[in-house]
């Protein structure tokens, strides 16, 4: 079992039921001959602070690899660095330790924030992956934003295609942690 654990991202904010990128990522798996089932454990408006809080629930399911995209809605709250990046730490070393293989999935801000912000914020991802030893996609919209119709109008959230996109993505980064 794969679990997608995070914000609204993951959980489908905006878009049909069916239509995030966890769905996707479970077409996307199966297409390529992998059998796992995709749970998607994202709600809107969490935090980093709220996935610790959720992190028995996660822990319940026994998933062979977890997505772990949090931190967007803590540096849009403007919420310290440090604290995002303990929490990440908590949830990528409480996974890792129950056996878990993880993927950290990050995003950038706007750049209304500071680019002293900003930059120690989009550090985070990276950082936390290094020390961890594992794969990590810094800025999941990285080549999504230039996408027409890729984006709500909100500028934040997916659009049905945007979440076909990001799993297209991931699935190029999970296909070496997966068995046929």
């Amino acid at each position: 079992m794969i679990d997608c654990f995070g914000d609204s991202i993951t959980a489908g904010y905006g878009v049909a039921p069916g239509k995030s990128y966890p769905d996707d990522l479970q077409s996307n798996l199966e297409a390529h001959g992998y059998h796992y089932r995709v749970v998607n454990s994202g709600i809107s408006g969490n935090t980093t602070r709220d996935g610790v809080d959720r992190l028995q629930n996660v822990l319940r399911l026994h998933p062979v690899l977890v997505l772990v995209e949090f931190g967007g809605n803590d540096g849009l709250r403007g919420i310290p660095v440090t604290d995002t990046r303990r929490n990440l730490d908590t949830i990528v070393s409480t996974l890792l330790q129950a056996g878990s293989k993880v993927v950290l999935l990050g995003i950038t801000l706007p750049p209304n924030y500071g680019p002293d912000y900003i930059r120690q914020f989009n550090a985070t991802f990276p950082l936390v992956a290094a020390r961890y030893h594992i794969p990590v996609i810094p800025d999941i919209y990285r080549n999504v934003y230039e996408v027409p119709n890729a984006i709500q109008s909100d500028g934040i959230h997916p659009t049905a295609e945007g979440a076909e996109i990001l799993a297209h993505n991931f699935v190029r980064m999970l296909e070496p942690l997966l068995h046929k």
